[in-house]
């Protein structure tokens, strides 16, 4: 079985000497990119489109998302992703390597941005009238920035891109309407910090007291963080992301499923499939049929 093709962004730069952004249309890109594209694949970049026009659909992670004008997307590298466009699809698109953003800020990292940081947040944010022409606006500055050769070039295009970032984490966030603003920062840092955890241990464990523990915060708080956040317990955000990576075990390596539920600290196989099919909808065998084809 083939593995999942991963594509660095000189792929798409057609002579350009710069490897770390790329900017382009969506059907200049189709074009360009489709004999990469056209199969599902992953990135070592990040990147982020929008869609003006036309309708579809975008897998990522093995989400489906609906695609319509307004739909905007985040992607960061290692997420498998596919997509089913039609003919009149119309929209921007652009990549950016963690070097070329991380590189010319102190403080600020790709990762603090939620649909960056996190695999528990949705891939998607459906625009209205004005918040697609607002970013209309900005996605059009940063691809004329892109294209010409202007004095503090990288410096217009950052803040243009931050400008998208950041407005997209003010939309993610709405919900904390119902919460002070205050209360609102510090359960996103607690939830990144559960995430950044998760990271780490998720192979070995498994429990919301551990990673409570860790965070110095009650198992009760941890649940209500997590509720908050990504309306899902502690327990779902931590099962969804083992789930996600035997998923990704199942797509990219030659293992049999008992080594795939081993490596991710089941000893039984039959639990691992319980755990499996009750977060997918479908058995690891299942699973395999549907994406391996």
């Amino acid at each position: 079985m083939n593995s999942i093709s991963v594509l660095h962004i000189d792929l798409f730069q057609a002579g350009r000497n710069a490897s770390d952004f790329y900017f382009n249309t969506m059907k200049n890109h189709l074009v360009v990119g489709h004999r990469h594209i056209e199969k599902p694949h992953r990135h070592d970049f990040y990147a982020a489109v929008l869609f003006t026009g036309g309708t579809g659909f975008h897998e990522i992670d093995f989400q489906k998302y609906e695609v319509s004008e307004g739909s905007l997307f985040f992607l960061s590298p290692g997420q498998i992703h596919s997509w089913e466009l039609s003919a009149d699809i119309e929209g921007y698109i652009f990549f950016c390597s963690q070097e070329f953003y991380e590189m010319h800020y102190v403080n600020q990292k790709l990762r603090n941005f939620p649909f960056f940081g996190s695999v528990s947040f949705p891939r998607k944010l459906q625009l209205d009238i004005l918040e697609l022409k607002q970013n209309i606006q900005l996605f059009q500055e940063l691809e004329k920035e892109y294209q010409e050769k202007n004095i503090m070039k990288e410096g217009l295009m950052l803040s243009l891109m931050s400008q998208i970032f950041i407005n997209a984490t003010r939309l993610f966030s709405k919900d904390f309407d119902r919460v002070d603003s205050s209360a609102g920062l510090s359960y996103f840092k607690h939830y990144q910090d559960f995430e950044n955890l998760i990271e780490e241990h998720f192979p070995d464990e498994k429990s919301i007291a551990y990673y409570a523990s860790l965070l110095g915060i009650s198992p009760k708080h941890l649940n209500r963080i997590a509720q908050t956040v990504v309306q899902k317990t502690a327990t779902d955000v931590i099962t969804e992301r083992v789930v996600l990576e035997a998923k990704r075990m199942l797509m990219y390596l030659d293992e049999s499923l008992v080594e795939v539920a081993f490596r991710l600290g089941y000893e039984e196989y039959s639990y691992f499939v319980r755990v499996f099919r009750k977060n997918s909808g479908m058995t690891p065998t299942q699973f395999i049929k549907e994406y391996k084809v």
